[in-house]
């Protein structure tokens, strides 16, 4: 009788012990998250709140704010000069990551057949656009693309081509600003793109090598499937990196010519340092930020995640 009572309070030790250990895990997470959960209310929650607040307010630094509704919005959605700036700005995204997921792609893979050697300096070398400043940046390659004397046009020079204003032309402007954005991108990616093919069990190319299988089919039959999910990662952040542009218009071009290279958030920037009231250019920020949300969702229906396969 005493064995069963003792076994009996043994099991309900354990039962209790078992119920308690998540709830304890679960304490443990909370605690561990909550520095993280405050700094991101404090910072970005609250900001935004406060923003979408005084959004529906004219108001300066100077008068009191007065209601207005949605007028600040209405204000915003029917200028012609912000709709341009924001298909200026998708179409600056599509010159660039598209491209820049390209390049880390073939990159990655150059770095995964080489030697061990050779790939740290491989690595090394394709991150240093991401440690440089985006001013430094901006400021090379305005030297770069220098109508007389500039590197490229010398460079042009050697094969009997005419100089080109690559900043002053409105037709050459926009692709001209996308090769430094992709460049300074290009690190980050092609290092998140290697971290995917290195995950993908090996065990995998030789199954389709035993089958016959070539490097074509291996490409689109074992890698690109399972890179899926690191190629969606890197559009979405790419496509709300590229359409947030700032430095580079603002100190290559300054939007010009003619608003060719006039960006969402430069043109944000223009208006609330010139208006008097700023209703407008947080109504405007929000609004960007709707359009990041919107072209973030259509990336996630066309390119559809799945989850990861265990090797």
């Amino acid at each position: 009788m005493a064995v069963t009572s003792l076994r009996a309070a043994t099991r309900a030790r354990r039962a209790a012990g078992v119920r308690a250990g998540p709830r304890r895990a679960n304490r443990t997470a909370y605690v561990m998250l909550a520095p993280l959960l405050v700094l991101l209310a404090v910072f970005v929650l609250w900001p935004l709140l406060h923003a979408v607040y005084i959004s529906f307010f004219t108001w300066s630094f100077y008068d009191p704010a007065v209601f207005v509704g949605l007028k600040n919005y209405l204000d915003v959605l029917t200028d012609a000069e912000f709709v341009d700036a924001v298909v200026r700005g998708l179409l600056f995204s599509a010159m660039v990551v598209p491209a820049q997921v390209t390049i880390a792609f073939v990159f990655a893979n150059l770095v995964k057949a080489v030697s061990r050697r050779m790939a740290a300096v491989l690595k090394v070398t394709i991150y240093v656009p991401a440690v440089i400043s985006e001013v430094i940046a901006a400021i090379v390659f305005a030297l770069i693309y220098t109508h007389r004397g500039g590197v490229l046009n010398w460079f042009l020079d050697f094969f009997g081509v005419e100089a080109v204003p690559w900043l002053g032309d409105t037709a050459t402007a926009l692709p001209a600003l996308a090769v430094p954005a992709i460049w300074i991108g290009m690190g980050v990616a092609s290092l998140i793109m290697l971290a995917g093919l290195l995950d993908i069990p090996e065990a995998y190319y030789e199954c389709a090598s035993l089958d016959g299988a070539g490097p074509w089919t291996k490409m689109f039959r074992i890698t690109l499937p399972l890179m899926k999910n690191v190629i969606l990662f890197l559009l979405v952040t790419g496509f709300a990196a590229s359409l947030q542009f700032l430095i580079l218009p603002l100190v290559m071009t300054q939007g010009g010519p003619v608003n060719s290279t006039n960006l969402p958030n430069l043109f944000i920037l223009q208006h609330f340092n010139t208006d008097l009231y700023v209703g407008y250019s947080i109504a405007a920020a929000l609004l960007l930020l709707g359009v990041l949300g919107a072209v973030s969702a259509v990336i996630f229906r066309l390119v559809r995640s799945e989850k990861a396969m265990d090797g």
